[in-house]
This record gives structure tokens, sequence and C-alpha cells, in this order.
């Protein structure tokens, strides 16, 4: 009887989805020559159909004494690598295929190269086939492949939603309640997705519901996979980005194919302000529309930038990316800062540490970075925030209401108007300074009493034309009763 050959080295070697007709030709032989082989688990239905007299030995016990999933895997790795420094070698075998969804093999083929330790690996069908086959679909041209465990640590899907996407290894009810508020940022709660369980097994199961249901289901485990169709083809960044590059390119828009960055430039500033009046105006479906414009607007730049060769949009993302994530360290690493003041007095170090990082220099005062273009009320309120970061202001509230009226006093007894003038500018800095004290942005502060003039004002037009009046033989006394009926109104 001739003596099973032993590896020479490592073989990984993949189960399949689970059933024996799933394991290939090639498995199956090198299964019945050897006498030892190693499983990442033994939560397999393979398993039990192993050719007979083949000692198995499980990675199971890793799974119960390590506390993350990463500790385990580094566990298995460095066992592989131990055993097939051995002259017998090791045969690991996993489940579906070595290179899908399976974080062991890919180490261990990098460190057992960096040992020129000989590494075999025996293909088997990964559980994607089953899974498209129950599913009956194609996954090309665009489906996405995504892992429930980091999904569960998003706020947000982390894909564009215009792509169908199936998220595997929700193999719990925690698992698939951490996807779902993932996908809430994006998905609607009745929104259509499937769940497979035991893909390519005699237990599979497809389940059609609701996206809020998917934590609820009685047959989650360690073979269930979500499938999420796409959201819509026009509901992503990139489709977008590509509907403008459409406008810009030779057979485009001539409009569009026109425009250059100062042609666009009033644009840009026309739906600033229009986005901040559905704020003002607390208009959720406006604000949705307006940030849609001004959006167009930043997308066009990008667009001209990458046509003159000057940037491109992915540059733009990565760039306010990493600066975010590098001003918030108290969010991403690990530095301590007290309340809204520890934040942004972090903010102008780390700011100043960027400057001497590349090289610039250093500017003359720390409010050189106020734009100048700001409206006068949001410069002020900047200007002044920004002194404060340093200590240049007062303790406590009662000085800055006595410099109000200071300034009150000052405009009364100025001697000129262009003295006047200039006492007025005073009051107006000091009343933004006491705005700041309040917490309260001024310039938001007077386009609110702004527009609440403008709405009472309109009652009285109201009121005169339904009195037949007209306002310029009305007098102050007349319209003042149909103001103080429009403060009385909700």
């Amino acid at each position: 009887m001739d003596t099973p050959q032993r590896p020479n080295g490592i073989v990984i070697l993949g189960l399949g989805p689970g059933e024996d007709r799933h394991l290939t030709r090639e498995a199956w032989e090198w299964l019945s020559r050897i006498d030892r082989v190693y499983l990442r688990t033994r939560h397999h239905p393979l398993v039990n159909n192993l050719p007979r007299g083949l000692e198995i030995v499980s990675f199971d016990y890793f799974y119960e004494t390590k506390d993350t999933f990463e500790a385990v895997y580094e566990a298995i790795v460095e066992e592989i690598l131990r055993l097939g420094r051995q002259p017998k070698g090791v045969t690991y075998a996993v489940p579906g295929h070595p290179f899908v969804a399976e974080a062991t093999a890919p180490e261990i083929l990098r460190r057992a190269a960096q040992e020129d330790i000989p590494v075999r690996i025996i293909e088997g069908m990964s559980f994607l086939e089953p899974v498209f086959s129950a599913l009956q679909i194609d996954p090309f041209p665009r489906l996405v492949l995504l892992d429930a465990l980091e999904m569960g640590m998003l706020h947000t899907p982390g894909y564009a939603p215009d792509m169908p996407a199936l998220i595997t290894q929700i193999y719990n009810q925690i698992t698939a309640s951490a996807v779902k508020l993932a996908l809430n940022a994006v998905f609607p709660d009745e929104f259509r997705v499937r769940l497979v369980h035991a893909a390519g097994t005699r237990q599979q199961i497809v389940e059609d519901l609701m996206l809020y249901e998917i934590d609820r289901s009685p047959h989650l485990g360690l073979m269930t996979a979500l499938y999420v169709p796409a959201l819509g083809t026009d509901t992503s960044l990139e489709a977008f980005q590509e509907v403008v590059a459409r406008l810009r390119a030779p057979d485009g828009c001539p409009w569009d194919r026109e425009q250059t960055h100062l042609t666009l430039r009033k644009y840009l500033l026309e739906e600033a302000y229009e986005a901040i009046e559905a704020l003002d105006n607390e208009n959720p479906a406006a604000l949705c529309e307006e940030l849609g414009d001004l959006l167009l607007q930043i997308i066009l730049h990008a667009q001209i930038a990458v046509e003159e060769g000057e940037f491109t949009l992915a540059e733009v993302i990565q760039g306010i990316h990493r600066k975010i994530v590098r001003r918030h360290p108290h969010v991403f690493g690990e530095v301590k800062v007290s309340g809204v003041e520890g934040v942004l007095r972090n903010w102008q170090k780390l700011k100043e540490e960027e400057r001497a990082l590349n090289g610039q220099e250093q500017p003359m005062s720390i409010l050189d970075g106020v734009p100048l273009s700001l409206p006068a009320l949001s410069q002020a309120q900047e200007i002044q925030s920004r002194a404060a970061r340093v200590g240049f202001d007062w303790s406590e509230i009662q000085p800055v209401l006595d410099k109000v009226f200071e300034e009150i006093n000052e405009v009364q007894t100025a001697m000129d108007e262009g003295e006047r003038e200039k006492e007025l500018g005073d009051l107006l800095f000091a009343v933004v300074n006491l705005a700041r004290w309040y917490k309260v942005d001024a310039e938001s502060a007077l386009r609110a009493a702004n527009r609440r003039f403008r709405q009472r004002f309109a009652h009285i037009e109201a009121r005169a034309r339904q009195a037949g009046r007209d306002l310029t033989s009305m007098s102050l006394e007349e319209m003042d009763r149909w103001w103080d009926e429009a403060k009385r109104l909700p």
C-alpha cells in the first residue's frame, strides 16, 4: 500500500461554498492523499464529508480565545507558517476560494514568499457563484462587493448608491443592524433588498424584504449575504460628474462649453446665497434643491480644471478629506481637547504647523486668513473670534455690554458726519461682539430680522389694500397699528 504523500511547504486549499459536489476534483484528490488537514473553521457543511481517515484539526479555538478577528487571523497565519517550515509541511483548508473573502490566505502567501516557503494554491469555488445563481443575476458590469463587518463600523454605506452591492458575512442580528444603520444614511427604510442564506446548499433560502426588516430575519447565519439593488442611475456623485463632463464635451451644450472659472464666479456666489436663503426660511425642500445648484457649480469648476490640467475632483475631495482628518485629531486620533474653544485653539495651532511643514511663510497676523469678500457682519465676527482664540477678549460679558452703550453715546456726541459714520461702524462692531458672546451668528440674526421686517411690512401692505388705502396717505400711527398686529401673528 502506498504511503500518502506529504505536502512540501504550505498548501492552501479551497473547500467550496458548502456541498461536496462543489469540491473540485483537484482538491478531493489532494485531500485523499494526505493524512492531516488544518481548517480555519469546522463550521462548514463539507467537513463531515471529507475523505475517511483524514485527521482534521481546526482553529476554532482561536475564535474563542482571541478578542478580535484580526487577532484570530494573525494567530492562524503564524501557526500555518510555523507548520509550513517543518519538513512535512502543512495543508490549510478554508471555506470557498482561498482568495475570496478570506483574510488569512493572502497574508500567508505574502509572508511565505519573504521566507522562501513554497506555497501551492488549490482553487475552490467561492460562495459568490451560488449567491449569483440564487439571486439570478450577472454581477457584471457594476456589482460592488463589501464586507458587513467593515460597513458596520461606518456611518454611511461607503460606496456609490447607483451601483448594486453584495454585502457578505451578515452572520448575526447585531451585524445586520449595524449594516442597516449605515445603509439608512442613503437608502430609505422601505427599500427592497434580498437576503441569501446558505447559498448553494440544500438549506438555501432567499428572502425578499425591506431594508428595515433585515435584522429581524430568523435565518441569519455564517452563510448570509445581503443584496442591495442600485438606488437609481442618477444618485451618485460619479454619475453627476459624468453629466457635467458631457455638457462640457465637444458635442455638449454651447453655453456650458463657453464657461470659465471667471465667468462662473457670479453663479457660485448667487447659488451660495440662495442656499442661505433656504436655510433662513427653514425650508428643507428648497435647501435640497439649492444645495444641488451649488454642487453643480463645484463640479463645473472641477471639470474646467480637469480640462485645463489644473486639478481633478478626486484631488479636491482628497485634499479636504485629509485636511479634515488632520485637523480633528481629537476625533480621528488620540488628542484630547476641552470643549469648542479647545477645538478652535488646536485648529489654529494645526494650521500654523501645516504652513511650516509646507514651507509657507507664516502670516503677519492670525487675522490675515479672514476673507475680505465675506459680508461685513460675518467678517467682523470671524475677526473677533480669531482674536479671542489667543486671549484678546474680555473674561465676562458685562464689559461687552458696556462697550455697546459707550459706542451709542459716541454716536450721539459725534461732531460731524465723518465722525458719526466711524462711530456707527464701531457700534456695529460692538454689537457683533455682543452677538458672539451670546453665541449668536450676527449675519444670520440680521438676515432673520430682515425677513421678519419684510413679512410684517407685507402685512401692512396687505391690510392697506384691503382698506382701499394708499400707504403714502397713511400716518405712521396707522401703520404702527397694523405692524403691531403683524407682530402678534404666528
